[in-house]
């Protein structure tokens, strides 16, 4: 991750993998304030003390959890960018498809790292890194893909990055809030709408 040289991580024992789980869905489910290291360590079946030894702080193991969620789903979109096919439109939209079905899979209540955000708003916290990192390279990644689009100068590869960036994150912040069904989708569509619309203007 883009924060790697500053994030102090650990490495994971069995124990730390089965505490990591635990605290992972609770984080997720109850909120990050809401879940104590006395409730995180009964639910993985090791002590507290255990805990402490692994991780030594309960900042390190919210660390530990928006890390590894990041990981993996880097590791999923790349996959997914991988097999789309090349032109610029389609990998952009490969995006907001493998967002629908993580979230489908993984995110009932939205994207972790916005709800982590609304906990952990204060930048000297360890955790806070993780949150704007993972945001700023899905901002990258949205920039990237918008300068392959045929025709397309720098700035305006650039604002349409960011306008893509708004309408997945907006899509995920939606999803989590049940306004309205399926937003991921309805996004999607939008965004082939743009797309096609900078196509036929370039």
């Amino acid at each position: 991750m883009s924060t790697s040289q500053e994030l102090r991580r650990i490495t994971m024992t069995p124990a730390a993998r089965r505490a990591l789980g635990a605290a992972g869905r609770l984080f997720y489910d109850r909120g990050i304030h809401a879940v104590g290291v006395d409730l995180i360590a009964a639910e993985a079946g090791v002590t507290k003390k255990t805990l402490y030894d692994r991780f030594g702080s309960k900042e390190q193991i919210v660390v530990e959890y928006l890390a590894d969620r990041d990981e993996r789903w880097r590791a999923f979109l790349a996959e997914r960018l991988d097999a789309a096919p090349p032109a610029p439109r389609a990998r952009i939209l490969a995006v907001l498809d493998a967002s629908r079905t993580w979230m489908a899979e993984n995110g009932s209540k939205g994207c972790s790292m916005v709800n982590a955000h609304a906990e952990i708003s204060d930048p000297s916290h360890p955790a806070h890194a993780v949150i704007t990192g993972q945001k700023r390279w899905m901002l990258d990644l949205f920039a990237r893909l918008a300068r392959e689009v045929e025709g397309l100068g720098p700035d305006a590869a650039d604002r349409l990055g960011r306008t893509l960036m708004l309408l997945h994150e907006g899509a995920l912040a939606a999803h989590g809030l049940k306004v309205f069904p399926d937003p991921l989708a309805h996004a999607r569509e939008e965004v082939d709408a743009l797309l096609a619309a900078v196509a036929g203007g370039s």
